[in-house]
């Protein structure tokens, strides 16, 4: 990089900012590769990520949240033990941090519904009592995350949450 003229780096600037104006786009077809996964499930991934949007929604969740609710599972396909890492990674800039917090530690606490079968503790969510976004996280997984996986839900499409990523994702990120 020590070898760029200035003319290069603003080529690679004006890229870089045609690439940011485009991570709505980015995001709803990473959404969509989603479609078809359904990890033993009755949906699939990507009706999974929508059903939690849309139960959020409904139940008068603010757009921040309904976002993080949509995306909370994005990474399942590249990073199915740390996917809540990987959605975090791509709200946190964007959202608060008791927001990003919240998806990225959802994992831990969507546990308390299965780890009994698995051999481990139900209650490992537990050791996040201190933190502030603990009760929120315990909202986002009863209420929303793991009610989601209804074949018979009605469940609104992408297109409804599109203006919400463009709203969210068009704010000046946290750096």
């Amino acid at each position: 990089m020590d070898l760029l003229t200035k003319e290069q780096w603003d080529f690679s600037s004006q890229c870089l900012e045609e690439l940011v104006n485009s991570v709505t786009e980015q995001i709803v077809k990473a959404l969509l590769e989603l479609r078809g996964s359904t990890m033993g499930a009755q949906v699939d991934r990507l009706e999974h990520s929508l059903q939690t949007a849309t139960r959020a929604l409904r139940s008068g969740a603010d757009e921040e949240m309904v976002v993080c609710a949509l995306l909370h599972d994005i990474g399942d396909n590249l990073a199915p033990y740390n996917h809540g890492q990987v959605a975090a990674a791509i709200l946190r800039p964007y959202v608060s941090p008791e927001n990003a917090w919240m998806i990225e530690n959802h994992e831990v606490f969507q546990g308390y519904y299965f780890n009994n079968f698995i051999g481990q503790d139900r209650n490992e969510r537990d050791k996040f009592k201190e933190h502030p976004a603990f009760e929120q996280t315990i909202i986002f997984c009863d209420r929303w995350d793991q009610l989601s996986f209804d074949p018979n839900y009605d469940t609104l499409s992408i297109s409804c949450f599109r203006p919400m990523l463009e709203s969210i994702f068009s704010r000046e990120p946290r750096l």
